[in-house]
């Protein structure tokens, strides 16, 4: 299997992302207000000429980022200035193999402690809106930028397990950053090899979670980030 070489990464336009920096302008920039809806989702497709799963994923962003908060059968609004996090990482600083890689090292010890807790925690819904992000995966729409977004939903839906807010609030910051390798890594690799893989390993973690088995998902989630990290040339330090 081939594997990315890292200027893959540098090259690659996620495009939630790069839709969830220009609403970030608007807000940032006062042209929207604190406490003011932004545009439907059907609006924002049609106006950035794409799905309504790619908005979901942009707003998605600037949720982790507390740029926005998401009222359920109501939308999304600009949150205020002072209940906005302070940590903030610009996508173009990812460019930087060094950066990249410490960030990868950080999701690493995160997610897998959250598997772990997951396994333990998790509740039937959980466990649905997992094998629903699965299903996305190894449908039909494996093979495009759906089933990336199925991968990160995934993830995002292990974080919620745990029934720890924070988990959810750290990892989906990091995850909506960690496309990029999605990205990269099929861009660069055998796309039927690197999809198949990944699926495995997908399938594994959610077993374990699914037998309440916290070693054993733990277990699963570290031969997943390790793979992961190697599909893209990064080399962690494992303990």
């Amino acid at each position: 299997m081939a594997v990315a070489d890292f200027n893959q990464i540098r090259r690659s336009e996620h495009l939630p992302a790069r839709i969830a920096a220009q609403i970030a302008r608007e807000i940032t920039e006062g042209r929207i207000s604190a406490g003011e809806k932004l545009p439907t989702e059907h609006l924002l497709s049609k106006t950035f000429g794409v799905s309504r799963s790619v908005v979901r994923e942009a707003i998605a962003h600037l949720r982790n980022e507390g740029l926005v908060e998401t009222r359920q059968g109501v939308g999304a609004f600009a949150t205020d200035i002072e209940r906005r996090q302070s940590i903030r990482i610009e996508q173009e600083n990812l460019s930087d193999k060094a950066s990249f890689r410490s960030l990868f090292q950080l999701r690493l010890p995160l997610e897998i402690e959250a598997a772990g807790l997951a396994a333990i925690h998790h509740t039937s819904d959980d466990l649905l809106k997992l094998d629903e992000a699965l299903s996305q995966m190894t449908g039909a729409a494996k093979w495009t930028d759906e089933g990336i977004l199925a991968d990160l939903a995934f993830h995002r839906q292990i974080a919620a397990a745990t029934q720890n807010e924070y988990f959810l609030l750290f990892l989906g910051f990091v995850a909506e950053r960690i496309h990029l390798a999605i990205n990269a890594a099929r861009a660069s690799a055998v796309l039927e090899e690197i999809v198949e893989v990944t699926i495995a390993e997908h399938l594994a973690i959610r077993d374990a979670i699914a037998s309440r088995q916290p070693n054993q998902a733990r277990q699963a989630m570290h031969e997943h980030l390790v793979g992961a990290a190697s599909r893209i040339e990064l080399q962690l330090e494992i303990f």
